[in-house]
């Protein structure tokens, strides 16, 4: 007679109730990228006139260099002070929210709580930051490698014309760096202004520099000037790296293009009704199993000084 076994095998026996699936009751959260987009929105209203949906910032125009010599015996005509320059931010509300039940918390796993309050607060976070990005991308002023020429500022070229081998040159940064200081743009940190380059691009630059010209940040001797997600200085930018530099296949032949920009002061402006902040809501259904978690704010963002921002769109080597 053949051996019967206990085993987790076959139908009847002891096994097949006593041994299980386990399941590790830490749930991890999916990969996230560091925002970093609102910390270049420098321009805020100093003296709001009254709350309103639409905030309008003035710049005043300077007069026009007087340059002719005045005739001793001749009163000179008077000029008018040019009307100012205006920048409108609207406000928008933004927000979302989950509604989890009491049937989820009970018999869940993992505890659930915690976890929905982070995903809410990093989708607040990471919202914002699209919603920015999407700003400040849309600058006038524009450097593309096309064709393995470098096209600069004021020189017409389109992004379809970029080029799988176009990519990321010290040029382009030389080039950005000039248009601002010629522009007479304040730098955003120390001397250097800042720039936000896609680690694709990073790589490109970085592979065709010696590391002796890169400064890391653990060589600033002032610390405060280190921002978030920096990989150090380079031809006068502070350079932060970040998956969340825009790119789309919008280039020749559908190849990829990342929108590199350049930072100077006063190149964002920023404006807040409400401070975005996470949201408890009140249960009010009959029997109290719905919780709800959200979060909301009241506000808006428009490019404040366009000469402040260079964009530099370029493809890469890592396809």
């Amino acid at each position: 007679m053949a051996n019967a076994y206990t085993d987790i095998a076959s139908g009847a026996s002891l096994g097949t109730n006593l041994v299980k699936t386990a399941y590790d009751r830490l749930v991890e959260f999916n990969l996230r990228t560091q925002p970093f987009y609102r910390q270049i929105a420098d321009k805020r209203p100093a003296q709001q006139s009254m709350p309103g949906q639409t905030i309008v910032f003035n710049m005043y125009v300077d007069l026009a260099p007087a340059v002719t010599p005045l005739n001793e015996v001749v009163d000179p005509d008077t000029v008018a002070i040019p009307q100012t320059t205006q920048v409108s931010v609207t406000l928008q509300e933004y927000g979302n929210a989950a509604l989890a039940t009491r049937k989820l918390r009970l018999f869940a796993l993992s505890d659930v709580d915690p976890a929905i309050a982070d995903i809410v607060t990093f989708n607040m976070l990471d919202s914002l930051d699209n919603v920015i990005r999407d700003v400040v991308r849309q600058g006038s002023q524009v450097i593309r490698e096309v064709g393995g020429v470098m096209k600069p500022v004021g020189v017409a070229s389109a992004t379809n014309t970029v080029t799988a081998t176009d990519v990321f040159q010290s040029r382009d940064v030389r080039a950005a760096v000039a248009k601002l200081r010629a522009l007479g743009v304040m730098p955003q940190s120390g001397s250097d202004f800042v720039g936000y380059m896609h680690p694709d691009q990073s790589y490109d630059l970085r592979s065709q520099t010696s590391n002796a010209e890169w400064r890391p940040p653990a060589m600033y001797s002032d610390a405060s000037r280190i921002w978030s997600g920096s990989v150090g200085q380079y031809e006068g930018v502070e350079w932060i790296e970040s998956p969340r530099v825009y790119r789309a296949t919008d280039g020749a032949s559908s190849a990829p293009v990342y929108r590199a920009l350049v930072f100077g002061k006063q190149a964002l402006a920023e404006a807040v009704a409400q401070e975005p902040g996470v949201v408890f809501g009140p249960i009010t259904d009959r029997l109290n199993r719905f919780r709800p978690i959200g979060w909301y704010g009241v506000l808006g963002w428009s490019i404040y000084r366009d000469q402040s921002i260079v964009r530099i769109e370029t493809s890469t080597s890592l396809q």
